[in-house]
């Protein structure tokens, strides 16, 4: 059922990707026309432009075809994660062509040549505007849709041509009513704009290689997946790994009862993988279990009294996990602290207190992290 997935998405990815060739090289060939027949450095630069959209789209094409690659030996979690290398390859390109576009801006600010504008002219640099709006538009969309950052980086691209492309038609009205030439500094400003759209578009990649923390909704949804299960009392350190778009794997502590048997806790753990895959189409790997008392009601307040003091220190986000063992008189638990320089000390200090209020027990505790919501 995943690689059928994989293989619908990557489909849809191509067949969106060859659209946007297509149409980006007739525009750019209809431009490069208009481009040296009016003497429009703009429009040049405009059809140049849609060369580099032609390329963005096939550098999407051959990522999403390597990232569909079934996993193997070396590879064991796939190939996925090549889409974020070729979302990073296309803003690098829209951050050339923005940079050259600036470059040849300056120039034609120090070295102005008049431009000729016709009435073929505008009408092509219009359809231009409308044509690059609605494909960047439907890049942006599907791309949303079947989670592939590259189709939004370039869809982003074509929004932002589309913009280009009005700006100079805006100045063709301006030197045609006025004879004043503004072309080249619409040009500028313009171009500064792709550099800085291109710039977050490569911090947000590289942030998501990196590994970035799972969205707040999805993490909760899936927690109320697991709680949902028959005998699982709590969901906890859920750890996510983005091995690429529709190849996240995940894994998370459960409490359960300590009277279950290992068939009942076999039971509830491949139920938890089953749901949360088909619901969230997260693969959950692994599933630790803390064991919560139900032999003994003093627990209650014990564990009552320990939350208490741990969530009298600040920074300290959550207690759970939680076991008192009265015949070898331990007491266990996780705390999650939050992301502070100082989080050793504030364990070290929540710890402590725990002692001083239980000092016949022993205290073994973790330190967890919040990874996420």
């Amino acid at each position: 059922m995943a690689d059928s997935k994989v293989v619908t998405r990557g489909k849809v990815i191509i067949r969106t990707s060859i659209i946007g060739i297509v149409v980006n090289i007739l525009l750019a060939g209809f431009k490069m026309i208009v481009g040296m027949i009016s003497g429009s450095i703009a429009i040049v630069l405009d059809a140049v432009n849609n060369l580099s959209d032609a390329l963005s789209s096939v550098i999407t094409i051959i990522g999403t075809a390597l990232a569909g690659k079934a996993p193997d030996k070396k590879h064991p979690y796939g190939y996925g994660r090549i889409e974020y290398l070729s979302a990073m390859i296309i803003s690098i390109i829209v951050l050339y062509a923005g940079i050259t576009s600036l470059v040849e801006s300056c120039k034609s600010i120090l070295h102005p040549e008049p431009a000729q504008y016709g009435t073929v002219t505008l009408i092509i640099v219009a359809v231009a505007v409308v044509v690059k709006l609605l494909l960047g538009q439907f890049f942006i969309n599907t791309g949303k849709k079947v989670s592939s950052e590259s189709l939004v980086a370039s869809g982003t691209d074509a929004r932002f041509d589309s913009i280009i492309s009005a700006a100079t038609l805006l100045a063709a009205f301006i030197f045609i009513f006025t004879h004043l030439s503004v072309e080249a500094y619409l040009g500028a400003i313009i171009a500064i704009i792709m550099i800085k759209s291109a710039l977050e578009m490569l911090r947000d990649t590289i942030s998501e290689i990196l590994g970035e923390r799972i969205d707040s909704a999805v993490s909760t949804a899936v927690k109320k997946t697991i709680v949902d299960v028959d005998g699982v009392q709590g969901a906890y350190d859920l750890i996510f790994s983005d091995y690429g778009p529709d190849r996240v794997m995940a894994s998370v502590h459960i409490e359960i009862p300590d009277t279950f048997t290992a068939d009942k806790i076999d039971e509830i753990t491949r139920e938890i993988q089953d749901r949360v895959y088909v619901e969230h189409n997260v693969s959950i790997i692994s599933i630790g279990i803390y064991s919560v008392n139900t032999k003994d009601d003093k627990i209650t307040e014990v564990r009552n009294n320990v939350r208490k003091i741990v969530s009298s220190f600040d920074n300290v986000l959550q207690m759970h996990g939680f076991f008192v063992d009265f015949e070898k008189k331990n007491i266990r638990f996780d705390l999650v602290v939050d992301f502070v320089p100082n989080k050793t000390d504030v364990f070290k200090n929540a710890i402590n207190a725990v002692k001083e209020a239980y000092p016949d027990f022993e205290v073994i505790a973790n330190m967890d992290v919040s990874y996420s919501d």
